[in-house]
């Protein structure tokens, strides 16, 4: 008999007024910027729309008291995008609260799996 397997997933979201600010979806999408240099190429590598990921990088940027994302101007490569000082303070205190919950919850998250078929 072939044992299943399981994934446990936090989904850590902070809100703001109506907006998810920042959530596992944005986390990625900023970790992909800073490792392509655009929006677009972080788009394409996970599988979104250039519109999409663009609006994600509006709302992020409209909730945060700087933004987390700059836009740098074209040129003959036509430009791009980088994360600032912000954005990747965000991106690694996301990642921390994440390594910390899973850090703590080891425990019960090892007694759940037991339960499941």
């Amino acid at each position: 008999m072939r044992q299943a397997r399981h994934q446990v997933q936090f989904r850590l979201r902070i809100i703001r007024g109506d907006d998810i600010a920042l959530g596992p979806g944005k986390v990625d999408l900023l970790d992909a910027i800073g490792a392509a240099g655009s929006i677009s190429a972080a788009a394409k590598a996970l599988g979104m729309s250039y519109r999409r990921a663009w609006l994600l990088v509006d709302t992020m940027n409209r909730c945060f008291v700087q933004p987390v994302v700059a836009a740098e101007a074209g040129g003959a490569r036509g430009g791009g995008a980088r994360l600032t000082a912000l954005g990747a303070e965000v991106v690694r205190r996301y990642r921390s609260v994440e390594a910390k919950a899973a850090k703590a919850g080891a425990t019960d998250l090892a007694a759940l799996a037991t339960l499941l078929r």
